[in-house]
């Protein structure tokens, strides 16, 4: 039996396979990056020599950058870009605060039905937000935080998946770290700020990621709890561009305003995306 004509065949399957399935991989690369590109060439277009076009061009050396001046002037696209950033970090801090305080309280602090209650707390999960829209905003209006930034982060600031997923990291750490830090004389909070935190840190650090992201692309609630547009946010404010017909008419500006609303998320996920992921497995993983 010759052994090296088995290897080589073999080696060459390999390569077939490995072959074709980055061929496939490219291609679907292609298929999900196409829209993006689409929509940076519009933008750059001129509204002229887009509505020119009776067969869409897919490239084109005749590019500009007037429509995003126009998205900027036709509309306070930099209001509501502000009051998203606002909404978001203002969200994303009171978030880690409930998050890491409750994670560290389910897992290390003994109290009276703490098991009974993370189940009861886990079981919300299943309760579909759209659901919980309706009593937030009957609340909202009650209290009268409509058209206020308190009634735009309040109830974004507690999430049981970001809870759980902490509450599981910083199970992982043994005990014995706790107990020694007791007998030194350590508080709760100390010990919390100074060995889970940062040991935890990845994990903390794919829960702000995607907590920013999450409320950058918030759209049913500021829709809802906002109807002033001092209060809009880019999303809301994208809509309200296409509602009052500049969008409509004006198809490069509306991509432009797109773009521009789009970028900084893109560039955070291609900065973090290693630590997203290492932070997800380390939430997920035991032992």
């Amino acid at each position: 039996m010759d052994f090296d004509k088995i290897e080589k065949t073999a080696r060459y399957k390999r390569r077939a396979l490995n072959t074709l399935i980055y061929v496939f991989l490219g291609i679907w690369a292609l298929i999900v990056l196409f829209p993006f590109y689409w929509m940076v060439l519009t933008s750059l277009k001129s509204y002229g020599s887009y509505n020119a076009e009776w067969i869409p061009k897919l490239f084109t050396l005749d590019l500009t950058l007037e429509n995003y001046f126009s998205a900027f002037t036709a509309v306070p696209l930099a209001k509501y870009f502000l009051n998203t950033v606002i909404f978001t970090l203002g969200t994303t801090a009171l978030m880690l605060a409930v998050t890491v305080l409750a994670a560290f309280a389910f897992s290390r602090l003994e109290f009276r039905g703490k098991n009974l209650a993370f189940t009861l707390f886990l079981s919300l999960m299943m309760i579909p937000g759209e659901l919980v829209v309706i009593t937030n905003y009957v609340t909202a209006t009650n209290l009268e935080l409509r058209n206020t930034f308190t009634g735009l982060i309040l109830p974004s600031v507690a999430s049981v998946f970001y809870i759980y997923l902490l509450k599981e990291n910083f199970s992982q750490i043994p005990d014995e770290l706790y107990y020694a830090a007791k007998v030194d004389g350590t508080g709760d909070l100390k010990y919390l700020f100074k060995v889970m935190i940062p040991i935890c840190k990845p994990t903390i650090i794919t829960v702000t990621i995607l907590k920013v992201i999450e409320c950058w692309n918030s759209y049913v609630w500021p829709r809802l709890v906002t109807d002033e547009q001092a209060y809009f946010l880019v999303s809301n404010g994208i809509q309200e561009i296409r509602e009052n017909g500049f969008g409509r008419d004006n198809i490069p500006a509306m991509m432009a305003a797109v773009v521009v609303i789009s970028v900084p998320l893109i560039i955070l996920f291609l900065i973090f995306r290693r630590r997203i992921m290492a932070g997800v497995a380390r939430g997920g993983m035991k032992g």
